[in-house]
């Protein structure tokens, strides 16, 4: 991959940027739910998916990829993470690291400028894979969970809206 040096910079800085990355999504209004969970276990998980990114863009394949946001799509639920605030936790992790690329990226050659934008075309690949299998686990989810569990009342708002038509 020709962004590699771009990759070594996000894996030298994977501490620094887990901790900016825990900040925004226990600050952010879209993702309350997530100061449920300890700011260590945030960055750690972070940290290791950054600290690795070159494996996970290279060498990981869609399996792999399913298979990890699958596992971590199905702890948030549990956590009590709704599904809106976990993809905007996603969307959030995409936009801090392309902050990051954008400060510490500088193409002197048309080449470099080449090798940036298909680390950024591999970067979208994989969050648009992280969403998409993170909303199937989520969805499976709320298939095996009873209706009444999933939102109490809901049905009987239904039912009401329909006898006010």
């Amino acid at each position: 991959m020709g962004g590699s040096r771009l990759v070594h910079l996000i894996e030298g800085h994977s501490e620094e940027l887990a901790i900016g990355l825990t900040a925004k999504l226990k600050q952010s209004e879209r993702t309350t739910n997530f100061r449920k969970i300890s700011a260590e276990e945030l960055q750690k998980t972070t940290s290791a998916l950054y600290h690795n990114l070159g494996e996970w863009l290279l060498n990981k394949t869609e399996q792999d990829i399913e298979k990890h946001f699958v596992s971590i799509a199905e702890r948030r639920a549990a956590e009590g993470i709704g599904l809106q605030q976990f993809v905007w936790a996603l969307i959030i992790s995409r936009n801090h690291l392309y902050r990051f690329l954008l400060g510490h990226a500088f193409a002197d050659s048309i080449f470099e400028l080449y090798n940036e934008l298909e680390l950024q075309q591999l970067l979208n690949q994989f969050f648009e894979r992280a969403t998409y299998y993170s909303v199937a686990a989520y969805e499976e989810a709320r298939e095996r969970t009873p209706v009444s569990m999933v939102r109490p009342g809901r049905e009987n708002r239904s039912e009401n809206r329909r006898a006010t038509v």
